[in-house]
């Protein structure tokens, strides 16, 4: 079942959803060379606490941070520990928040330092087919239509989507009905309403689309060892244009 928000819900989702936004605008000025994954998701845990709210994901299905922070060819899901960024990273931040009963999660790609043209491209493609996917979202389109326009922009620049892991609906749950993929034939799925709430989240590789979980069980990697870039946004379809929850404004 697929949840439509009143607008008192959808203001409470519009919290949660502000304090990953200040995060992920805040720690951009902490993505330098010589800092640890395992002080960003400290930095990263005081401020969730310093808003009343609680880190997410820490705890989740026992994963041990609160962030999930993953590494150049890292898809998502990388645990925070003692290894540096470097120049020529790029790094997701996945942020996860909890208040009051009600969930946010959104994530960026950031690059540390100068990075490679293949991956500032990369980049730059993975977060204009979230941008597409949202201007799917809209009241009267099928779920599949979002799938649909990520997919295509992604391919149609050379790139490949993850089609192991996908976006999902969001509320009282972290992870509700209905699971997103981003790939997919358009005009599937339910009809999209007024009130729906959704996190999209394209995970994409420079090479193929294939991936593998590491020893640690959580961090997901590409197979082929290329980079992979993620973006991800709260969103709540309003009609004509859905509302990005997920940002400062």
């Amino acid at each position: 079942m697929i949840y439509i928000r009143n607008s008192g819900e959808i203001e409470k989702l519009r919290k949660s959803a502000r304090i990953v936004a200040e995060i992920l605008n805040r720690i951009e000025s902490r993505i330098q060379p010589g800092v640890s994954t395992e002080e960003l998701d400290r930095e990263i845990e005081e401020y969730i606490l310093s808003k009343d709210a609680r880190p997410a994901f820490k705890g989740f299905r026992g994963f041990p941070a609160s962030t999930c922070i993953s590494l150049n060819d890292e898809v998502v899901h990388g645990i925070p520990d003692k290894r540096k960024l470097e120049t020529g990273d790029i790094v997701s931040v996945d942020v996860g928040v909890e208040l009051n009963g009600y969930y946010g999660d959104a994530a960026k790609t950031f690059a540390v330092g100068d990075v490679s043209d293949d991956k500032k491209r990369l980049m730059k493609i993975t977060q204009e087919s979230l941008s597409a996917g949202i201007e799917a979202a809209k009241e009267g389109n099928r779920l599949s239509d979002i799938s649909h326009a990520i997919q295509t922009h992604v391919e149609t620049a050379g790139f490949s989507v993850v089609r192991d892991l996908v976006g999902h609906g969001i509320g009282k749950q972290m992870h509700e009905e209905p699971q997103i993929p981003n790939y997919g034939e358009p005009n599937r799925g339910p009809r999209l309403k007024t009130g729906m709430v959704f996190a999209i989240e394209p995970m994409v590789n420079m090479g193929r689309f294939e991936v593998k979980t590491l020893s640690d069980n959580w961090t997901v990697a590409t197979l082929d060892g290329l980079p992979s870039a993620h973006f991800e946004h709260d969103i709540v379809v309003n009609g004509e244009q859905a509302e990005i929850l997920s940002i400062l404004n």
